[in-house]
């Protein structure tokens, strides 16, 4: 039984790194559409004006795709834009362990409210949520729009899907890098 359970744990790694290295080759034309394509949908949102108004910088991951089979991991491309336009190219990864088996995808855009925020992001060798800055990911409200009331700290995140924004999820533990694109 031990070695069935390894030799699927080697399989499931052996498919996600497969699924990672073929799904997530966008070019930077592909990437900014898909970017501007995700931001397109939070426009829609209630609420979102306010943010991107205020906003010194947004990061838009299009797609982060999460498998897991009792070990999990998640990857997906994105940009940064400031002043609407876009500047660079950041990947985020995490790994969690624990009772989980699926896959999942969401697209989740990063808000630098402050130009500290923003700057210590863009200074970074590889930024991570939870230990290099905290990240306030904002609630829905009743009617279906962002909760402003939290919209007050330096760096905030909304992650949805195709249904519109998911309540209760936490990025700890991702990490973002800079990329070539």
């Amino acid at each position: 039984m031990k070695r069935f359970v390894a030799v699927l744990v080697i399989a499931m790694l052996l498919a996600c790194s497969a699924f990672v290295s073929i799904s997530f080759a966008d070019s930077a034309a592909v990437l900014d559409a898909k970017v501007q394509s995700t931001l397109d949908v939070f426009k829609a949102t209630k609420g979102s004006d306010a943010v991107l108004k205020d906003a010194k910088g947004l990061l838009v991951f299009p797609s982060v795709k999460k498998a897991g089979f009792g070990i999990g991991g998640e990857y997906g491309e994105g940009a940064l834009l400031v002043d609407g336009k876009t500047v660079d190219y950041y990947n985020t990864a995490a790994a969690s362990f624990g009772f989980q088996i699926g896959v999942q995808a969401k697209s989740i855009i990063l808000a630098f409210m402050t130009d500290q925020a923003l700057n210590n992001f863009q200074n970074s060798e590889g930024w991570e949520v939870g230990a290099d800055a905290s990240v306030a990911v904002i609630a829905v409200g009743a009617g279906g729009g962002i909760d402003t009331t939290s919209t007050n700290q330096p760096v905030i995140a909304f992650v949805f899907d195709q249904k519109g924004l998911m309540y209760n999820l936490t990025l700890e533990g991702a990490k973002m890098s800079r990329i070539n694109k």
